[in-house]
């Protein structure tokens, strides 16, 4: 079920639960709970989602999103829940939003074709590099997700690649030196996450030639370490010369790129994408939120922007098993909690009174 998809703030986190067994448990994470619970609001307020929400972790994937730039942006904040953790990324700035931006119209020229790369793009791609070696990200990756046009797979590699290649014949490039005459030199692909391009995560199809990708052969030659295997047809079918996607169908292709997110086994990813895609995606989400987190949710991205964020699957359509969970009673033991023992006895005096 699409619906059961859900997107929450950034202002969450991970919380490891303890039950105690004895005076002996450990005190720090007791301490932490009890600091969440002390709330004015009721437990109807949160679980209406006026207050914090609780998931099961392994139910949670990451996404760190990375958007391009099509005259506006997007990305996502990260929460908790049946989740997957993404994170996402517009791409940098192209050669066409140097022009669109001054003229809407110059989206229809045919010279910008499969848009590459600036030279203040790559400028872009370099800081945004720098920051996810600086704040870790760049090691917690476990996929990393790009749309399959130029912009896009230049600032994937260009932000999640390795260092510079050297000949090997044992490891492929990501990005062949110059690839969409970029001026740049090769990028490895040693000691970085696998990339995967994906259809469902292309820009509004249609009438922009920017929006036009090129033969999957011609990429498979510029970028050789990415894996195109999803795509079905080398040349693109998807986009129409005289026929725009509509709004609706860009967030229903959207919706269907989420739910897709939970057949993959990786709970971080990234996703290097574009700014109309992410904005009627992320629009179906934070209807059951604060309005600032909604807001915060659907804003545009800008060039090169990152936001990190957790999907989460309240319908149990994910099949992942928890990798941290503990089953208890190893070995076992008599174990009857208070609580129980509280409605038994309030059970036995309420029968007794019935007799």
């Amino acid at each position: 079920m699409l619906t059961a998809i859900n997107l929450t703030s950034p202002t969450c986190c991970s919380i490891s639960l303890f039950s105690s067994a004895s005076s002996k448990s450990p005190s720090p994470p007791r301490a932490r709970v009890s600091a969440l619970c002390r709330s004015s609001l009721s437990v109807a307020d949160m679980d209406s989602g006026a207050g914090p929400s609780l998931f099961p972790l392994h139910r949670c994937k990451t996404l760190h999103l990375i958007a391009f730039f099509l005259g506006f942006c997007s990305q996502i904040p990260r929460h908790c829940g049946l989740i997957k953790p993404y994170i996402q990324v517009r791409h940098a700035q192209g050669i066409h939003n140097v022009d669109g931006d001054k003229n809407y119209k110059a989206y229809l020229s045919p010279a910008f074709f499969d848009a590459q790369l600036t030279h203040l793009g790559w400028q872009q791609v370099d800081n945004l590099r720098k920051h996810v070696h600086a704040c870790g990200l760049a090691k917690r990756i476990e996929l990393v997700i790009t749309s399959p046009l130029l912009r896009t797979m230049q600032t994937a590699v260009g932000v999640f690649g390795g260092e510079g290649y050297k000949d090997r014949m044992d490891v492929l490039p990501l990005m062949v030196a110059n690839a969409g005459e970029c001026n740049r030199s090769a990028i490895s692909s040693l000691d970085s996450p696998p990339f995967l391009a994906v259809e469902l995560c292309r820009e509004h199809l249609g009438v922009h030639p920017c929006d036009k990708r090129r033969s999957i052969s011609d990429y498979q030659f510029l970028f050789p370490a990415i894996d195109f295997s999803l795509i079905e047809s080398d040349e693109d079918i998807l986009w129409k010369a005289n026929v725009r996607e509509t709004n609706e169908e860009v967030a229903a292709r959207g919706l269907k790129f989420m739910n897709w997110l939970w057949t993959r086994k990786e709970k971080e990813i990234a996703i290097v994408t574009h700014s109309g895609f992410l904005f009627h995606t992320l629009n179906a989400f934070g209807n059951d939120c604060h309005p600032l987190v909604k807001t915060e949710i659907c804003k545009h991205f800008a060039n090169c922007e990152l936001r990190s964020m957790i999907i989460v699957d309240r319908s149990m359509a994910g099949s992942d098993s928890s990798t941290t969970n503990y089953p208890g009673k190893i070995p076992p033991g008599l174990d009857l909690p208070s609580d129980i023992a509280d409605g038994k006895l309030e059970n036995e005096a309420r029968n007794s009174g019935l007799t």
